[in-house]
């Protein structure tokens, strides 16, 4: 029997048509407020703005062509082994990847099936309907991962970038404002979506539940990276140079990957870059990345980012006090204490009240004995994807 929480329901359908809309306009915001840097002369403004653009976006192009193929060369995806994936062959996947266009055309893939799936149900058996489901599942798990990749490599630093250019040089218009906003929300739709999605994908572990729970979460993610991320603002202002102090967190966080031996690609060329991109998200938030008990690490983490995050202001007023005489430092300074405070009580409330425990319910998990059955790709990234 098909069970509720397994289908891919109209409500999941509708809200990954507004995650296709949240992930648009904050493409198009972007694009347009780098355009108009340029116009009005700020050409690094301009570079940087578009750059975060095209390194996000070509990261997630990578990743997606990637999975596309090797579900080519999965029998359970692809179980006549005719090298096409939704009908798609090796030329045409590569041509709208390099297009950029990779992560559209999953949405459409996704969108179109699941229409057919949730509009007009099949008569087919329980079974049937069943796999349907699960394929679709699939899907939506890639695309949430492909949407967090491009998050952190793309939004949140976008989101850090404007407020410097707010809080240091005092500029700011209409279209960096609708920027920022568009940012903050595709940061948290995709954090949650991500969440949901990984639990719900891996047999292991209980699902997210909706409601309280869900919200906790993320206000908990929500508050730190906003905090963090205001603190770090306040360091470019300080001076530029802070940037090498990121990129020394980064290269303890992609040095760390490493060391734990992350296990999430099928080549070696690949979990490099994957590494990389955990050393990025790193600077703004903590994650688990081989799904094992972490709570140590995770304290240790939250010391130090209380720690940054409560360095900012005080670093600032000491060493530029004519701070203090600007309107936006208060405001700041009250921002980055109540967030991180209450971000961390919220981490607290989740972690001891509302996050799932235990193994869930399901018999048929695949433990990777040989002779098994192999899982289907989208289920192996997952498992041995970061747990945010």
């Amino acid at each position: 029997m098909l069970q509720t929480d397994s289908e891919f329901t109209k409500t999941r359908w509708i809200c990954t048509v507004i995650g296709l809309g949240f992930y648009l306009v904050d493409i198009v915001t972007d694009v347009g407020l780098a355009v108009k840097y340029f116009l009005v002369g700020n050409l690094v403004w301009a570079g940087l703005t578009l750059l975060f653009v095209v390194v996000g976006s070509a990261a997630t192009q990578v990743f997606s062509y990637t999975w596309y193929r090797d579900d080519t060369r999965n029998p359970l995806v692809n179980p006549g082994g005719d090298k096409l994936i939704s009908g798609m062959n090796r030329g045409r996947l590569i041509g709208l990847h390099v297009l950029q266009m990779g992560i559209f055309t999953r949405y459409y893939h996704l969108l179109k099936a699941g229409y057919m799936a949730v509009w007009f149900k099949s008569p087919g058996t329980a079974e049937f309907s069943r796999e349907v489901h699960l394929v679709l599942f699939g899907r939506a798990t890639d695309l949430s991962m492909l949407k967090l990749f491009e998050t952190f490599l793309e939004s949140v630093p976008q989101l850090l970038f404007q407020m410097y250019i707010l809080l240091g040089h005092g500029h700011k218009s209409t279209i960096q404002c609708i920027c920022m906003v568009g940012s903050f929300i595709n940061i948290a739709w995709a954090i949650v979506d991500y969440r949901r999605c990984l639990r719900r994908s891996l047999p292991q572990v209980r699902e997210m539940p909706s409601g309280l729970p869900t919200f906790v979460y993320l206000l908990y993610k929500l508050l730190t990276i906003t905090a963090h991320i205001l603190s770090l603002s306040l360091f470019l202002v300080l001076s530029p140079y802070s940037t090498l102090g990121m990129a020394v967190v980064w290269l303890a966080g992609t040095l760390w990957a490493h060391w734990v031996r992350t296990d999430f690609c099928t080549s070696k060329g690949l979990e490099r870059l994957y590494r990389i991109i955990v050393g990025v998200v790193l600077i703004f938030t903590f994650f688990n990345v081989k799904g094992q008990d972490t709570r140590w690490q995770m304290a240790v983490y939250y010391v130090l980012f209380a720690f940054v995050n409560l360095s900012g202001p005080l670093l600032l007023v000491l060493v530029r006090p004519e701070v203090n005489a600007a309107e936006y430092f208060w405001p700041v300074t009250l921002l980055i204490f109540g967030g991180t405070v209450l971000g961390l009580a919220y981490l607290l409330l989740y972690y001891t009240v509302y996050h799932p425990r235990g193994r869930s319910l399901q018999a048929d998990e695949v433990d990777g004995h040989m002779g098994q059955e192999r899982e289907p790709d989208t289920m192996l990234r997952m498992r041995n994807f970061l747990q945010l």
